[in-house]
């Protein structure tokens, strides 16, 4: 049974660094993605993030940081550790690819609808990230308030 793995990318209008700093520093990440978090993504530590909209803690294993360049961490779906991976490419006009990838779960029920659910989180991820770095938005604010319980 082939494993489904999500992939999704954007290009962000802002320098590498800038881009880099706002996806592992909780303080920047709370303007987009994160409503808390218990530390700075660092290599090899452990860390829980909370999200605004939801009641629960997610806990989110660092595995590795190459300053400026990529992010990996573990993070659990249904008793499942999932591999997230965030590239960072420069591009012209001193503007950042950011490029990620989750893998992986079965291609059954439940990995379909991971496969729906994270990959619109993904693709949520770098708009509000984009949206915050370009424009001083929070996309994010409000967006998912019809979902708490």
């Amino acid at each position: 049974m082939e494993k489904l793995e999500i992939k999704c990318a954007m290009q962000i209008q802002k320098p590498i660094h800038e881009v880099f700093d706002a996806i592992i520093i909780p303080e920047k990440m709370t303007n987009y993605f994160i409503s808390q978090s218990t530390g700075i993504m660092e290599e090899g530590k452990n860390i829980i993030w909370k999200f605004p909209e939801f009641d629960f803690e997610c806990p989110v294993k660092v595995q590795k940081v190459e300053k400026d360049k990529y992010i990996s961490f573990y993070w659990e779906n249904s008793g499942t550790d999932l591999l997230v991976e965030i590239t960072l490419s420069e591009k012209e006009n001193n503007s950042t690819l950011v490029s990620i990838s989750e893998k992986s779960m079965e291609n059954n029920e439940a990995g379909l609808k991971w496969l729906s659910g994270n990959s619109f989180g993904w693709s949520n991820f770098l708009t509000c990230l984009k949206a915050y770095l370009e424009y001083n938005i929070n996309l994010r604010r409000g967006a998912f308030d019809f979902m708490k319980k």
